[in-house]
């Protein structure tokens, strides 16, 4: 076995998922994965915990979900049961075929995920990880060999976490003293909103293995103007390009999309809180160096902005505010390398994807 990937394993363990013994743990990984998860069980053994493993399979969901009704969707109680049992949940993710969902109907969609929110809610409560095993759907989606995609992936995982939080640390600290962020980027990106009263995290590969982000939530009404979000998504198994939205009193008021507008409208009317902004992250893991199609990755790019519409994490958000909530929680990201600012309460804190605190940054 690839030692790379007992490295992973050790990481999702003792970093971010910090397992101990008599831990239940839940462990969601594709057959394309088992060498990860051969390595993680292995890794659970040592530490005498109990795993349990579901598979995760991309076809067995798109034949349900094109032989179900939408109106025969129920809470699946026994996954709840077990998913509130659990004190940890590890989920992996690695295709064959990033598309194989790709003709389910996105409302078939929206509908399956509005029901099973007590599950996303309940996972939240356990002590989580989202990761991902190089396979060759997830290499091809990048265009890029296995081989080659498999190097990027542990360049960008297998990396020393404390250096990276305290990097990130100062960027948090900038945020937690704020009240007003604004972005803007070329033409069609000038956006306000603030952030004051909620609470900033430093992602170090806690909860998204590879980490490296600085996020928080928007006080939800506050957003307003427009954003372009000018680097693809993938959602339901298609490709969204171009995705454009217009925010008044913090609600998505005017939308549209080069392709794959309907998927895009779908989910705005998923429920509320789809058109408001749960997160606003900021990229900061400099070994993620190009786009690959994969949100787990692309959204910590040094030289970009995401903004999530959806749910808000409860530890994002202060005491005394208001908690965006929406069965959905979509990641878009804005290229923030070129003709770009981020401000805070008026001061410029990244120009052109170069932080205050890093070197080459030019106030001008």
């Amino acid at each position: 076995m690839d030692p790379r990937i007992r490295e992973h394993a050790r990481i999702i363990v003792d970093h971010s998922t910090e397992i101990e013994s008599g831990d239940n743990v839940l462990v969601t990984a594709p057959p394309v994965a088992e060498d990860l998860a051969v390595a993680v069980y292995e890794e659970l053994g040592k530490r005498g915990a109990h795993p349990m493993r579901m598979g995760g399979g991309s076809r067995a969901s798109r034949a349900y979900l094109r032989a179900a009704d939408p109106e025969d969707f129920e809470l699946p109680e026994h996954l709840l049961a077990a998913v509130e049992e659990a004190d940890a949940a590890i989920r992996v993710r690695a295709d064959r075929n990033t598309n194989e969902q790709g003709d389910v109907a996105p409302e078939t969609n929206t509908a399956y995920q509005k029901v099973r929110q007590p599950i996303s809610d309940a996972l939240m409560d356990t002590r989580w990880v989202l990761t991902q095993h190089p396979a060759p759907g997830n290499a091809q989606d990048a265009e890029m060999s296995t081989e080659a995609y498999a190097d990027f992936v542990y360049e960008a995982i297998n990396k020393d976490w404390e250096a990276q939080r305290e990097h990130q640390a100062q960027m948090v600290e900038i945020l937690e003293s704020g009240t007003e962020v604004h972005l803007k980027s070329g033409t069609e990106t000038d956006l306000t909103m603030r952030i004051d009263g909620m609470l900033t995290r430093n992602d170090d590969a806690e909860h998204n293995l590879p980490g490296g982000e600085v996020f928080t939530a928007p006080v939800p009404d506050s957003v307003e103007g427009t954003v372009l979000f000018d680097m693809p998504l993938m959602a339901q198994g298609r490709e969204i390009t171009d995705v454009y939205l217009e925010f008044e009193g913090g609600r998505v008021v005017e939308h549209s999309a080069a392709k794959n507008e309907d998927v895009l409208s779908a989910v705005l009317e998923t429920d509320d809180g789809a058109r408001r902004i749960g997160e606003l992250g900021i990229g900061m893991n400099r070994s993620i160096d190009q786009f690959t199609y994969n949100m787990l990755f692309d959204e910590k790019m040094g030289d970009t902005v995401h903004l999530a519409l959806g749910r808000a994490y409860e530890d994002t958000v202060g005491e005394d505010r208001e908690r965006n909530d929406s069965a959905i929680h979509m990641d878009m990201i804005v290229d923030m390398s070129e003709d770009s600012l981020i401000e805070v309460d008026g001061e410029l804190v990244q120009r052109n994807g170069t932080f205050v605190f890093e070197d080459g940054f030019e106030a001008n």
